[in-house]
């Protein structure tokens, strides 16, 4: 039995989005015990690489990263982007 591509690409983003979390949650721990940090770039590629539903999920749940202008101003575009290539590809 094999999958579709959308079933393929919905397992990619869960994948993708359970890593991102992690490295969020992991990341707060470090700022917490003033440890070193996990490099914002590095969180980035996460959300670019399919993560960014789980980096939304964790910036609500643990509320990391979600007051930095910056850094959302990038985490927002990254957004964008997957969501115009989603739709792009489903519409055809």
């Amino acid at each position: 039995m094999s999958i579709g591509p959308l079933q393929a690409l919905a397992l990619a983003y869960l994948g993708m989005s359970l890593l991102c979390f992690g490295a969020y949650w992991r990341d707060k721990r470090l700022a917490v015990a003033g440890s070193r940090r996990i490099p914002e770039a590095r969180l980035h590629l996460l959300e670019l690489l399919g993560g960014w539903p789980g980096g939304l999920l964790a910036q609500r749940l643990i509320r990391h990263k979600n007051r930095k202008v910056a850094y959302q101003v990038k985490f927002w575009l990254i957004v964008a982007v997957h969501l115009g290539l989603l739709g792009y590809w489903l519409v055809g």
